[in-house]
């Protein structure tokens, strides 16, 4: 039997000091029996307007030490659009309407094969999307005597925002601008990052500030107004 001092040290350090783990345990991953998170993105359809068609071009026969990319056409109202295929990657379209297009790979637990599914699913339904209906971006230009024309037959878009001289854009090739109103300009395209490109191309003129919330604002942008700062 140990004495009471013994006995109140021993327990004292028993109860503050955590358990010691042996060093070849100290890195290791705790035990689980679930199964790796899969793409969910990559897995879910995408629905297809009737008026889009995919047609998928399969890869030429030429040797290489990399398997040759497959390409997606995918044509509708507004254009067309390639996109790669890896070869892992296959699609299926469905034959009765609603008509959806579904994206598997050979591999679902290999790490790339898993992120490419999710990338090529939202390449593939942003394209379906700017080809049918196309992509749109609006901004606002908040500020005492801003405001926004076009010139050149749409191709030029001139702002005046506080600047002793206009500032002229040449609009880029496969965008189509306009000035529903003097402090709006609306872009329209099919594709989506080069009209998401010009927006922020524009706004870079005058970003908006946040003490007088003034600036060019792109769709649902918001700023949080500060205080200024008193002397």
């Amino acid at each position: 039997m140990l004495a009471p001092t013994l006995r109140w040290s021993f327990c004292r350090s028993s109860s503050s000091s955590p358990p010691s783990i042996p060093p070849t345990l100290a890195g290791a991953r705790t035990f689980t029996t679930s199964l790796p998170v899969l793409s969910q993105v990559g897995r879910t359809p995408i629905p297809i307007p009737p008026e889009v068609k995919l047609v998928v071009q399969p890869a030429p026969l030429i040797r290489a030490r990399t398997q040759p990319l497959r390409k997606l056409e995918i044509s509708g109202p507004r254009g067309t659009f390639t996109l790669p295929l890896p070869h892992y990657l296959s699609l299926s379209i469905s034959e009765t309407a609603p008509i959806k297009a579904t994206i598997t790979v050979d591999n679902e637990d290999d790490k790339e094969q898993r992120a490419m599914w999710g990338t090529i699913r939202a390449l593939l339904s942003s394209k379906i999307l700017g080809v049918s209906e196309g992509h749109t971006a609006i901004l606002r230009l908040v500020g005492v005597g801003y405001r926004a024309t076009m010139e050149q037959n749409g191709r030029v878009v001139n702002l005046k925002v506080g600047y002793a001289h206009p500032v002229e854009l040449a609009v880029p090739e496969g965008v189509e601008a306009s000035t529903p109103a003097p402090t709006r300009i609306l872009l329209e395209g099919k594709d989506k990052e080069v009209v998401n490109n010009f927006a922020a191309k524009i706004r870079k003129w005058r970003v908006p500030e946040p003490y007088k919330g003034k600036g060019i604002f792109v769709n649902d942008e918001t700023i949080k107004i500060k205080a200024k700062k008193m002397k």
